[in-house]
């Protein structure tokens, strides 16, 4: 019955195709160009591949909205009229977002026309998506083939969505006849009071008709001005946006009551891609889906479902994100301006952006910010922002780091505990380094070693960490101003977080919770009521009962603390088990350095006993390299799995959240060995006759003589530079083009073979598909972090740390200019004001870098026993004796059983003392080993230093932050300016109105004169100079 019933609805939609029911005049009279919101619409007549059902003959039977157009094409044809895919078939209305969805060419298709085959007489029809549901909609059982009740769910809700889509006011067109296989697009057109509307519940500032003059400087800072941009002039770039501006238009939140305010002299420019999309992603993660399915068959089946589907109606909010996740749509996203590289390819912003920015050839160039803004939005453009910032300040840094290395390049002959180490004549014997295997040797071997230390450990190295530490706060101070002056250029100075909660819908995944739990609910009120005799008296009663509970079970239900309890224990629980994972494989890289040191030594090979120290400490570095990018990875996607798990509401704290326990993470996986070498190698080693072990059999490493500078610094330059080289770089250059070569045969082998005669181009829709998907900005900045981090932290072991750095940042904005130009799909523009939570952590990085320094310069290098010698033991004012003084002395026939040398005779001669570097009592002492005085002396000294460094740098950097204003002068002018101007735009708006009020109350008053004073003949001559009207007034009020 419910077939046969269908048969005159698809009956009169045939006819309205044919042109039967259609307006007066028939299908020829039809007009030939679209207008926005009818009741219906056409194409051009000449476009007879494509034939549109009169929406007017279904609207009569209810199954439609009344308001929008849904347009389904059969087969989109790449011509220059729709600019390959830019444009909808029309060639007018301009493509602001695309849905994908995966679809079965061979299934049934609910829809009431249907689409012909290629090979027929009759051009094929444009198959129509309804608003609400019709029962039976399928084809014939004789016909149909077996149904996929999951496929024909997400088909439903498809349906559904588009409706809704359709009933806010945007208008769609399908193409599901690509070059991919089992893809369908939808593309969306927003009309303009569409974008009038959003633009104005936004709160979106657009320029208005008024310009003013943006203050210039004055005298000699003009002067100044003009002679740097003369000299900057050949490495700007070649972009109208990035030119410096006289004049500005004043801005004003979008208002339709105020449209006279704004230039809408050209309507199709005045709301650019960039805010086109995001008005529309807007609307599809505000649209909801609500009546889906959660069964197709029929009787039993289908009513079991109603209590969901009335829950869902009640609690779920279905918008894009949700059905992203759940496969409805397999994809969502803006489309690019056009093609970036060709001959015959239109220019576009995207090819001005890959031609001044995206390319390894203007590397020397400056970013063109307000274009990166312009085309991606403001997020991404602040991210650029800063990172062209920092790599700006690590040019002085590279400097000043490059001067203290030559310094200490320049005075490493002059250096006089390096040239008595490498003395031969002070013949000095040290103890051994392992037990047995390892023998007595000469601390002149360790000369290479000292006088390397030396180029690091010097006094420069000092004033360069404080210049860092000020460095750091100046940075910060840098990026605040222009940050500030980013806001008033791109108009956020009002923009408020409170603006964009009106935005932060629920996560589709903090729904789905929701709904569990209320579902969960309401089967314990169930078993509840089962249990408990129903009332026979008043039934009405119950019923009434049973409403009001189902209505409090899904009214304002929300997740508690008791609800992500499991998941907050299983966080603390994994983090604290990831984090004993990277001790104990540093613990496991110190005993590969122990046994490795061990099995050098014996080695019958002089050469290569003579470089044990540095052969451990490089292969050691090496696999810590490989470990640290191996978990890297699985820190990342262990943390975004611990996110999802604690079910947060919103994409921001989604994002808050994942970005603190990624960083926890990979900040512990990344500095853990570097910490290790600088704060606890050596510092645990107890002392010949009485060392300390590991599991009773592994011997705690020592330093070397000169001290574990040199070490800390080959540790932190090869895990800098291999991480950039390699997880920075590498990884994101090979991994995106792996992934697209994999996804591109992919959809070829699934892709029908095509001959080349009918081999078409793609459009752009299908173009950016092929493209990956943008993961947001947490990698990037993670990376940044993690580099901001060895650039601070222990730059007192290794000043050049900031040169690599600068070095690295100069490739990585290009390569990351080329991937989002090239490699990514255009992200959906979000507005920001600055980089959010990354601010915060980069200032508790610099604090940090402080203290670590502070404790580097006093703990690990030789800086502090150097000082205490100069100035409270040493003879004559110098360093001579120095290394004499820091070693002790140990007797040999003290050594425990089982630990002397197995070859005491190794150096040819008899060893009865041998040194050993350590502040302890000399073996004829009367309390011999005992920590001598000079510890306790230098141990003070020590900790004076962390105290009064940390104070006094501290002090510095909080001076600096207080002297440097976060708002640069001139902005704090033109923000006030444009207060003024907008109060005097709007004072005299009033004034023209209230002029227009009393002209018009004038004309009122002296046509009310003449009646009043009793002369009806002057009446209608007051009313203008034409014919007097027939009847006669006779006084009173009009």
């Amino acid at each position: 019955m419910e077939e046969t019933a269908l048969d005159p609805l698809l009956a009169k939609a045939a006819g309205a195709v044919n042109g039967e029911g259609a307006p007066p005049g028939g299908p020829s009279a039809q007009p030939p160009t679209m207008r926005v919101n009818e009741k219906y619409s056409t194409l051009p007549a000449e476009d007879r591949s494509v034939h549109i059902i009169n929406i007017c003959a279904i609207e009569d039977i209810g199954y439609l909205p009344s308001e929008g157009t849904l347009l389904n094409s059969l087969s989109v044809d790449p011509d220059a009229e729709c600019k390959y895919g830019l444009y909808f078939r029309d060639g007018k209305r301009k493509v602001d977002y695309i849905l994908v969805y995966h679809h079965k060419r061979a299934s049934g298709s609910r829809t009431l026309a249907r689409r012909a085959q290629h090979g027929d007489a009759a051009p094929g029809a444009r198959s129509v998506k309804q608003d609400h549901p019709l029962p039976g909609k399928g084809r014939p059982s004789d016909a149909e083939p077996a149904v996929d009740y999951h496929e024909d769910d997400k088909q439903f809700r498809r349906d559904e969505y588009e409706g809704n889509l359709l009933e806010a006011g945007l208008e769609l067109e399908r193409d599901e006849d690509t070059k991919i296989h089992g893809l369908g697009f939808v593309k969306i057109h927003a009309p303009w009071n569409v974008l009038c509307r959003e633009a104005e519940f936004l709160k979106l500032k657009m320029p208005t008709k008024k310009m003013y003059h943006i203050n210039e400087t004055r005298g000699l800072l003009k002067k100044i001005n003009s002679v740097l941009q003369k000299i900057t002039d050949p490495i700007q770039p070649r972009v109208a946006e990035h030119r410096p501006q006289t004049m500005k238009r004043l801005s004003y939140p979008f208002s339709r009551e105020k449209q006279h305010l704004f230039d809408l002299s050209d309507k199709d420019s005045f709301f650019d891609s960039k805010t086109r999309s995001t008005i529309v992603y807007e609307i599809l993660k505000r649209t909801t889906c609500t009546k889906a399915k959660y069964s197709m068959g029929q009787g039993e089946g289908r009513k079991k479902d109603s209590a969901l589907l009335s829950k869902r109606r009640k609690c779920g909010q279905h918008g894009i994100t949700s059905l992203l996740a759940n496969g409805v749509y397999s994809a969502a996203y803006p489309l690019h301006d056009g093609d970036y590289e060709g001959d015959n390819v239109e220019f576009n912003d995207r090819k001005l952006l890959y031609e001044e920015w995206a390319r390894y050839g203007v590397f020397y160039k400056y970013q063109p910010i307000d274009l990166i803004r312009k085309y991606f939005g403001e997020k991404i453009g602040l991210y650029f922002a800063w990172l062209g910032v920092y790599t700006q300040m690590l040019i002085p840094a590279s400097v000043v780091g490059i001067i203290v290395f030559l310094y200490g390049c320049a005075t490493v002959d002059e250096n006089i505990p390096s040239m008595e180490m490498c003395d031969q004549r002070h013949n000095v014997t040290m103890c051994p380094l392992c037990d047995k295997t390892c023998s007595y040797w000469k601390m002149s071997s360790a000369c290479a070693t000292a006088r390397a230390s030396h180029l690091f450990d010097n006094p420069a190295t000092v004033f360069f960490s404080v210049f860092m530490a000020l460095w750091a706060a100046t940075f910060m101070e840098h990026w605040k101003r222009k940050q500030m002056r980013l806001n008033y250029l791109w108009d956020l100075t009002g923009f408020e977080e409170e603006e964009e909660a009106v935005k932060d819908h629920p996560r589709a995944e903090y729904e789905a919770r929701v709904l569990e739990k209320s579902l969960r609910k309401e089967s314990k009120n169930k078993e509840k009521r089962r249990h408990i005799p129903e009332e026979s008296t008043n039934k009405w009663k119950q019923r009434v009962k049973t409403a009001m509970a189902g209505v409090k079970l899904t009214d304002k239900v929300k997740l508690t603390w008791r609800d992500r309890f499991p998941a907050y224990f299983t966080n603390l629980v994994s983090i604290i088990f990831m984090i004993a994972v990277t001790f104990a494989i540093v613990l496991g890289v110190i005993i590969y350095r122990i046994s490795t040191a061990a099995a050098l030594a014996m080695n019958s090979s002089p050469s290569v006993r003579s470089n044990i120290r540095v052969t451990v400490t490089a292969t050691a570095v090496v696999i810590n390299l490989v470990v640290i990018i191996l978990l890297d990875e699985v820190y990342g996607c262990i943390a975004r799995w611990l996110t999802k798990i604690e079910v947060p509401k919103t994409e921001k704290s989604f994002e808050e959240r994942l970005i603190f326990k990624a960083f926890l993470l990979k900040f512990v996986n990344s500095y853990t060995p570097i910490f290790y070498v600088a704060f606890f190698k050596g510092r645990f080693v107890g002392r010949p006759g009485d060392y300390v072990y590991i599991f009773r059999s592994f011997r705690m490493e020592e330093c070397a003589p000169g001290g574990c500078l040199m070490e800390l610094c080959i540790q932190l330059s090869i895990i800098m530079l291999g991480k950039q080289l390699i997880q920075n770089n590498l990884f994101e250059i090979g991994i995106p083009k792996m992934k697209k070569l994999i996804r591109h045969l992919k959809l070829r082998r699934q892709s029908p073979p095509e001959c080349e005669e009918h081999v078409k181009r793609k459009q752009r829709y299908e173009v950016d598909y092929n493209l990956e998907p943008f993961a947001g900005l947490t990698p990037e900045y993670m990376e940044m972090i993690i580099q901001f981090g060895f650039v601070t932290l222990f730059v007192a072991s290794f000043p050049l740390a900031p040169l690599f750095a600068l070095l690295n940042n100069i490739i990585e904005i290009r390569l990351d200019a080329k991937k989002f130009v090239t490699e990514l799909r255009r992200p959906v523009a979000v507005r920001a004001k600055d980089i959010g939570i990354w601010y915060n952590i980069l200032r508790g990085v610099g604090k940090l870098a402080v203290i670590i320094n502070a404790f580097v310069i006093s703990f690990t290098s030789d800086f502090i026993p150097r000082l205490v010698y100069l100035y409270m033991y040493s003879q004559n004012g110098t360093m001579h004796g120095f290394v004499n003084h820091t070693l002790s002395s140990f007797n040999v026939s003290d050594f425990q059983n089982g630990t002397a040398p197995n070859d005491p005779l190794d150096l040819g001669y008899e060893v009865q003392i041998c040194r050993y570097k350590d502040y302890r009592e000399p073996p004829w002492s009367e309390h011999k080993y005992d920590i001598s005085k000079d510890f306790w002396a230098v141990l003070a000294a020590r900790l004076a230093f962390v105290i009064v460094f940390q104070n006094l740098v501290m002090f510095m950097s909080d001076f600096v932050d207080w002297v440097i204003p976060d708002i640069p002068k001139d902005i704090s002018q033109q923000i006030h300016k444009e207060k003024v101007l907008m109060v005097e735009l709007f004072m005299r708006e009033e004034q023209g109105k209230l002029q227009l009020l009393d002209t018009w109350m004038d004309k009122e008053r002296k046509k009310d004169e003449p009646c009043n004073n009793h002369t009806p003949r002057a009446c209608p001559d007051s009313l203008g100079d034409g014919p007097a009207p027939d009847h006669t007034y006779h006084g009173g009020v009009l």
